[in-house]
């Protein structure tokens, strides 16, 4: 079963630290056009391939679907021809004597409209049409899968992208808390109140702050590239920005509300429900060939023959023929049976895959709804720990102007403070990743498109 689940996308999504920064990444991040996210998914389902592909497979889906492919109609065929003979003849006479003739040339032509059909073949045309008909609402089915997980997809890359941006935003103003450090503390050593260890210290930290902060420039070029490839922006490093500033989530889902929309709207049950359908016209296919078979044929030609030799030089005839046979199967070396009994493991199979489908859709709510539930909840604590966090740096550092505390401990309220912010930031994301699941579960992401 393909799990809806987009933690996976998530992990994808999220940024590899530790690399080279990107040239120009600084100059760049947070600059572009500010797009809204329906105005990135309207580019994007008009522009991805992913689903300009899905759309020309339903295309073909489609086009299969029609009475003609499924045997209703009949056929009726347009063919002339052409031939000749040149030979050299002899004959013997019963009452005696003989002749011969060389070169004996003769020639006919053919040219005929011909239509058959087969008027009942054990209801397997009637069957045909509506699995033709079933795989083509599969293919829609898909179609909607493939833009509800590409909904999922570029949903989950822009708010990691705002999520990324208020990360950048949180260690440019820690690269500033650390440069007023190293004020402070370079005034203090010049004046001899702290010493030059401390002065050296704080030049660290500062460096240290300033490396994380290259590092999370190239994530957000990363993040403005993969974006621009999800919409299907031939230029992948255009430059684009979020409309969004922060991280906004639904807190008023209910889980019985997701079951029962799962039960009824979530694609992939629908799918299976689908192939369950197709299995049990396969059978009834099966069982057709039982039935006798009725097929009428009729013409209409024309045919001209030239002799080289006889009584006749020429001879013409134009005239309608017609014909009907019925029949039966009496044996096929028992491949019916065997196809009978294959069509009923098949629907045997599909009622397996849809339970089977059904419960992992469950999995999948019980654990999303956990993680939903208790990230929400650490959104909350999260924001509280920020404010202590600010209000302890602030008194921290206050002590640490006036030469009370060790730079070591004004070090570790910034450190509590980042710390404070990323662990929000990461709740939020996670909660916003939880409830795209949900609607996803549910049947209900392109709810993001409106």
């Amino acid at each position: 079963m393909r799990r809806v689940i987009i933690f996976g996308t998530a992990l994808l999504l999220f940024p590899l630290l530790g690399k080279a920064q990107a040239p120009g990444a600084a100059e760049n991040a947070g600059k572009g056009t500010p797009m809204t996210l329906q105005e990135c998914l309207a580019l994007g389902l008009e522009n991805n391939y992913d689903l300009r592909i899905v759309r020309a497979e339903q295309a073909i889906t489609d086009n299969d679907a029609t009475r003609g492919n499924a045997g209703f109609l009949p056929t009726v065929d347009l063919a002339t021809s052409y031939s000749g003979t040149l030979n050299d003849v002899k004959q013997e006479r019963r009452e005696g004597g003989s002749s011969s003739t060389n070169g004996v040339n003769n020639n006919n032509f053919n040219a005929g409209v011909d239509l058959s059909w087969t008027a009942f073949n054990g209801f397997s045309v009637q069957t045909t049409y509506k699995r033709l008909k079933e795989l083509q609402a599969i293919g829609e089915l898909n179609t909607r899968m493939t833009v509800e997980n590409y909904v999922s997809s570029l949903t989950a890359a822009y708010y990691n992208y705002i999520n990324q941006l208020i990360r950048l935003k949180n260690m440019k103003r820690s690269v500033e808390l650390s440069r007023e450090r190293v004020r402070i503390a370079e005034l203090s050593y010049s004046i001899g109140v702290f010493s030059r260890q401390e002065y050296q210290q704080a030049k660290l930290d500062l460096n240290a702050d300033e490396s994380t902060l290259i590092r999370q420039y190239e994530t957000i070029h990363e993040l403005r590239t993969l974006l621009n490839q999800l919409m299907g922006v031939n230029e992948v490093e255009n430059l684009v920005m979020p409309a969004d500033t922060a991280i906004y989530f639904d807190t008023k889902l209910h889980r019985e509300e997701i079951h029962e929309s799962m039960l009824k709207d979530n694609v992939y049950l629908l799918v299976a429900d689908r192939q369950k359908d197709v299995s049990g016209l396969d059978l009834k296919l099966a069982k057709s060939r039982s039935y006798p078979y009725l097929r009428v044929n009729t013409g209409y030609g024309y045919t001209q023959n030239w002799y080289g030799s006889g009584t006749n030089k020429r001879q013409r005839t134009m005239g309608l023929d017609y014909g009907v046979s019925l029949g039966i199967t009496l044996f096929d070396g028992m491949n019916q049976r065997r196809q009978v009994r294959n069509a009923e493991k098949e629907i045997e199979i599909s009622e397996l895959s849809y339970q089977q489908t059904e419960q992992g859709l469950l999995k999948d709510l019980s654990d999303t709804w956990m993680a939903y539930a208790n990230n929400m909840s650490l959104s909350g604590l999260e924001r509280k720990n920020v404010e202590l966090a600010r209000d302890n740096y602030r008194i921290t550092m206050e002590n640490y102007k006036e030469s009370q505390l060790s730079g070591y401990e004004l070090r570790a309220a910034q450190v509590s403070l980042l710390d404070a912010e990323e662990r929000l930031v990461t709740a939020e994301y996670d909660t916003k990743l939880c409830e795209i699941t949900l609607m996803q579960i549910a049947g209900r992401v392109l709810v993001y498109m409106e």
